[in-house]
């Protein structure tokens, strides 16, 4: 059986950075910031899931904890003049004061804005989720939300996969549609994947999205990484053409 690399992980200190930033020595402390991590992902995950939320940081030292929330509508977390922003950060601290913490941190909350919506997986699999539990037909949810995807120029190629009963149908299967190209065997290409579920009256349906939005090249000198320009990534988008070969001349004698 083959083995599968996590495309996000894969590309870990290339070009990723971990979502969860801290460091401790002690086992304790160790085992109390992973699980702490863990409920505040799912505490999120389940409050935001309306609010087109992509990623989740985290960031801590010995006092203070930072939670960045990567979202295209801000607006909707934040609320009308911060409400939603304390609300949360309220249930963040009844959560920790329930867990029984060795040491209560401080909570920081920092929300950004994504500009370009259609180039996160996430994001675009909360799309086809939000299709697929108005009861919408998958094919057609695909096909709209490919189109939709691949009219942003940030993206190059897109590949959308979905799982479980299908349609209603008694027997589960695999539906895949892919557009442009996803070299996700080149460590330097930007590939974004996002595992999201979609739950219907009938089951569960899995969707996984892959989204390539060019190649990310470092100098080494200046230590940033910048991405590729316009030009190469439409001479990677476009078919490569080939040059007729001239023939080899020959040698004959009358």
């Amino acid at each position: 059986m083959t083995h599968v690399a996590h495309p996000y992980v894969q590309r870990i200190g290339i070009n990723r950075d971990w979502r969860s930033r801290w460091y401790t020595t002690d086992p304790k402390k160790f085992r109390e910031y992973i699980r702490t991590d863990a409920a505040i992902r799912a505490h999120l995950e389940k409050k935001l899931r309306t609010m087109s939320v992509d990623t989740v940081e985290i960031e801590r030292n010995e006092k203070e904890v930072r939670i960045i929330i990567k979202t295209a509508r801000p607006g909707l977390v934040i609320g009308r003049s911060g409400e939603g922003a304390v609300a949360l950060k309220k249930e963040l601290d009844m959560m920790f004061r329930k867990m029984k913490l060795t040491s209560k941190p401080e909570i920081k909350l920092d929300i950004e804005e994504i500009r370009s919506p259609e180039s996160s997986a996430r994001i675009v699999g909360l799309m086809l989720a939000d299709g697929l539990e108005k009861r919408m037909t998958f094919r057609r949810v695909m096909k709209q939300t490919i189109e939709k995807v691949m009219a942003n120029r940030d993206v190059i190629g897109v590949r959308m996969a979905l799982a479980g009963r299908l349609g209603g149908a008694d027997m589960a299967r695999n539906e895949e549609l892919k557009r442009g190209r996803i070299p996700l065997q080149t460590l330097r290409a930007d590939i974004d994947f996002a595992r999201v579920t979609a739950r219907l009256p009938y089951g569960a349906i899995g969707i996984k999205v892959w989204i390539y939005r060019g190649e990310v090249f470092t100098d080494r000198k200046a230590g940033q990484t910048a991405q590729a320009p316009a030009s190469t990534r439409e001479r990677e988008s476009a078919p490569a053409s080939r040059t007729p070969r001239s023939p080899r001349p020959t040698n004959r004698t009358a």
